[in-house]
């Protein structure tokens, strides 16, 4: 597989990244409400960084560390946020869930859309083992994402992740490709 491949759900294309989304990711992506529960993304949003995200991405998917793909709606292509599969570590057949979804896009289902047809390219596509995801324990829609894959709560890291200067809560989820079913997951 030398390119990211394009997954259709009932409303969402998933696709590669373009030179030409840049402007879109930095605008949302750059809303405080984004940075606010990510680990990295930064607000304001520098200009430069989505370019220079987005041309990081056929190399770090060509080594296998990273699958990402832009979230976008089938009937009018607009780009409402992305989602990925990544691991610096190959070859081990676990990766980690990560997405994020444009403030105005919110509670429409797409991030579950999206993120059950990613977890099923997983299994099926990559042949893992076992994806997981986690999420600050303040941010409670996120959580609800992963449960709504069947991925089970694993556990809280207490004050794991620093955000704005505060030591965080961290909930880690995860599904085994054993507990995974295509036919009612997707």
């Amino acid at each position: 597989m030398n390119q990211v491949p394009q997954i259709q759900t009932d409303r969402l294309l998933l696709r590669a990244f373009a030179t030409a989304d840049a402007e879109v990711v930095q605008r949302l992506a750059g809303a405080w409400a984004i940075a606010d529960t990510t680990r990295s993304i930064p607000h304001p949003y520098p200009d430069g960084a989505a370019e220079a995200w987005i041309r990081s991405h056929p190399r770090s998917f060509a080594t296998g560390a990273l699958h990402s793909f832009a979230i976008t709606i089938q009937a009018s292509g607009e780009l409402t946020g992305a989602i990925s599969l990544m691991n610096p570590v190959t070859d081990v057949g676990l990766m980690e869930i990560g997405y994020w979804i444009g403030v105005e896009y919110w509670r429409r289902g797409y991030c579950t859309e999206a993120a059950r047809a990613v977890v099923n390219y997983g299994f099926t596509v990559l042949g893992l083992k076992r994806i997981h995801g986690h999420c600050l324990k303040r941010n409670p829609a996120s959580g609800r994402v992963m449960e709504k894959l069947g991925m089970t709560r694993e556990g809280c890291l207490r004050q794991h992740m620093s955000k704005w200067d505060k030591l965080e809560d961290v909930l880690i989820y995860g599904i085994l490709r054993s507990e995974w079913n295509p036919v009612t997951n997707v």
